[in-house]
C-alpha cells in the first residue's frame, strides 16, 4: 500500500506511444520518470493508458494518482505537417509561427540534439500539445524521426551507422528535390550514380535549394556565386549534408536505383523528365522542351 502512495516525479506533459502498457512504462522510464515494471500491472487494473500527449498538470503526485491520470488525462493538441522536400530552416519557422514558439530556441535545440545539420526530421503530420517547450518539441520530433528511420534501415537491410545513413539521406534529399514524382525517383537516383561513376559533376539545381533557399528559383547567377559544398555545378559528388528532409520513397529510390545508362534529364512540357544517355540527345530534348 505504501508503494501506491510513493511520489512520482514527471514532466507535466508526457508523450505515450502506441503499444502495450509495458511499452508505455518503458518509454516513461527512458524519459527519466521513476516508474517500474510493476506499475504496468497496476496500470492494467486501472485501464488502458491514453496515447499521444498527456497533460498531467503537476510534476509531482502519488503513484496511484499518476497512473490513473495516464488513463484519463489528455493534452489539447494541434497538428502540424512537414512536407517531403522541405528544409529544416523553413520547418522551424513554421513551428515558431503556428505554435507561437521562440524561433531561436528551436534552432538552438535542433543544433544541440540533431544528428545531422539537415535531414534529421521525417516528413509527417504530427500532433503537438499546446503547452510544450522548444527543447521538448525538438527532442520529441527527433526521437520519433529516429525511430522511423531505424525501421526504414531495418526494412531495406541497411546499417544505421551515422556515416552510412548520412550518405543515404543525402542522396535521397537530392532525389527528393529533383524528381517530378515518386515513380521518377529511381531514375533520378540512377543518373546520380552514373554521373558519379564517370567522375562527372551532378550539376543539379535542387542541391542549391538548401536552407532558406528552399523555394527560390536557381538562376545562372546563383550557380556562379554560390561557393558552398551544396553547389554541385562546382563540386564533384554529393553535397556533404542533405539538402532537405526526405520521404521513405526517396530513401527507397536512393537504395534501389533503376538500372540505366542515363546521364542527363530535362523537364518536359508535361512536367515529367525526359532522360538521355548522350549530351547531343540531351541538347535536342532541351530545345524540344522549351518550344
Amino acid at each position: 500500500m505504501t508503494y501506491l502512495f510513493s511520489t512520482v516525479t514527471s514532466p507535466k506533459i508526457v508523450y505515450i506511444p502506441q503499444g502495450s502498457v509495458f511499452k508505455s512504462i518503458a518509454h516513461l522510464q527512458e524519459e527519466g520518470v521513476n516508474v517500474h515494471t510493476i506499475d504496468a500491472f497496476i496500470l492494467r487494473l486501472l485501464g488502458q493508458p491514453q496515447q499521444g500527449w498527456i497533460d498531467l498538470k503537476e510534476e509531482k503526485m502519488s503513484r496511484i494518482e499518476y497512473l490513473y491520470k495516464l488513463t484519463t488525462a489528455k493534452a489539447a493538441t494541434r497538428q502540424i505537417t512537414l512536407i517531403p522536400g522541405e528544409t529544416t530552416v523553413v520547418f522551424l519557422r513554421q513551428l515558431s509561427d503556428e505554435l507561437s514558439l521562440d524561433r531561436k530556441a528551436l534552432q538552438d535545440a535542433y543544433a544541440q540534439h540533431a544528428p545531422f545539420k539537415e535531414g534529421s526530421f521525417v516528413p509527417d503530420t504530427y500532433s503537438i500539445p499546446n503547452k510544450i517547450s522548444e527543447k521538448e518539441l525538438i527532442v520529441h520530433l527527433l526521437n520519433e524521426s529516429d525511430k522511423k528511420m531505424r525501421s526504414w534501415a531495418d526494412e531495406y537491410k541497411q546499417p544505421f551507422s551515422k556515416e552510412k545513413w548520412l550518405q543515404i539521406v543525402t542522396k535521397a534529399s537530392v532525389i527528393q528535390k529533383e524528381a517530378s514524382s515518386v515513380s521518377d525517383m529511381p531514375f533520378v537516383s540512377s543518373v546520380i550514380d552514373n554521373r558519379i561513376k564517370k567522375g562527372m559533376r551532378l550539376q543539379m539545381d535542387g542541391t542549391l535549394n538548401y536552407g532558406e533557399y528552399s523555394h527560390q528559383k536557381v538562376t545562372a547567377k546563383r550557380i556562379r556565386t554560390d561557393r558552398t559544398p551544396y553547389n554541385t555545378y562546382k563540386n564533384k559528388g554529393l553535397p556533404l549534408y542533405p539538402v532537405c528532409n526526405v520521404s521513405k520513397d526517396a530513401i527507397e529510390a536512393a537504395i534501389h536505383p533503376k538500372r540505366t545508362d542515363y546521364l542527363y534529364f530535362v523537364r518536359g512540357k508535361n512536367g515529367e523528365h525526359i532522360y538521355s544517355s548522350y549530351f547531343s540527345t540531351h541538347r535536342k530534348n532541351i530545345v524540344n522542351a522549351t518550344k
